[in-house]
């Protein structure tokens, strides 16, 4: 009985491989994603900082150009009033001078801006661009590596079925029936040594008659308090 025992001891070791290869199976997929849509938005960053400053650039000119012309007009609105002969053409000449003025004082203002903010992409768009890259590189490596144990997935989870099935060919049914039974109820760990004479999973102490019992090893004892499936084994159960 206890040969029965040591084998479903391989057994359980074996369902928690399966357990874990079907875990796998969704959280595999979910670190994929997160890999990609770090990826994803490390290149967007990039992207778009580098598509801001050229636009930026592209601005720059503009303004420069309408300041260059602003500043044009007023020389010439300037050079008019030496010409001036009336009050009224004063004053007209003047108000317009004064408007290309103000003008003149937001394109520059716009312009600083503008400035500015080139400087400062500029300053960030290498940084992005390395992060991308090194960010393209660890991913692409880690999703190869994913991939690799998603696609082998399928072939370990053959692999443990056949050890589990020759295991449980050598189990005689009503201990199986048992083992599944209580594997069902209670998940994991089915079958527990014996530890400090007391149940290795839920630590309920065990009555001196049973470990007597357990010691002979001609039967299935379970635990009466969470009913897993207890085995004696020297040295750990005399801990």
């Amino acid at each position: 009985m206890k040969e029965d025992l040591e084998l479903l001891m391989k057994m359980q070791s074996i369902d928690y491989d399966l357990g874990e290869l079907e875990r796998s199976k969704e959280y595999i997929p979910d670190m994929m994603d997160n890999l990609r849509k770090e990826l994803e938005e490390s290149e967007r960053l990039y992207r778009e900082t580098e598509t801001t400053l050229s636009e930026s650039k592209v601005a720059q000119k503009g303004l420069e150009l309408e300041v260059g012309s602003l500043q044009e007009n007023l020389k010439k609105l300037q050079g008019q009033m030496m010409a001036i002969k009336t009050n009224k053409e004063y004053d007209a000449l003047v108000s317009q001078i004064d408007a290309v003025k103000e003008s003149i004082n937001e394109k520059e203002t716009t312009l600083l801006e503008t400035i500015e903010k080139i400087e400062s992409l500029s300053s960030n768009i290498e940084d992005y661009k390395k992060k991308a890259e090194d960010i393209k590189t660890q991913n692409s490596r880690q999703l190869e590596v994913l991939k690799q144990k998603m696609d082998s997935v399928g072939t370990k989870v053959k692999d443990k079925e056949v050890e589990r099935h020759l295991i449980a060919t050598q189990v005689p049914k009503r201990t199986m029936s048992i083992y599944e039974r209580v594997r069902k109820v209670r998940g994991g760990m089915v079958v527990v040594p014996v530890r400090k004479r007391a149940c290795g999973a839920c630590y309920k102490a065990l009555p001196p008659h049973r470990i007597q019992e357990l010691k002979r090893g001609d039967q299935i004892i379970s635990c009466d308090n969470c009913g897993r499936l207890l085995i004696w084994q020297d040295g750990l159960s005399e801990d």
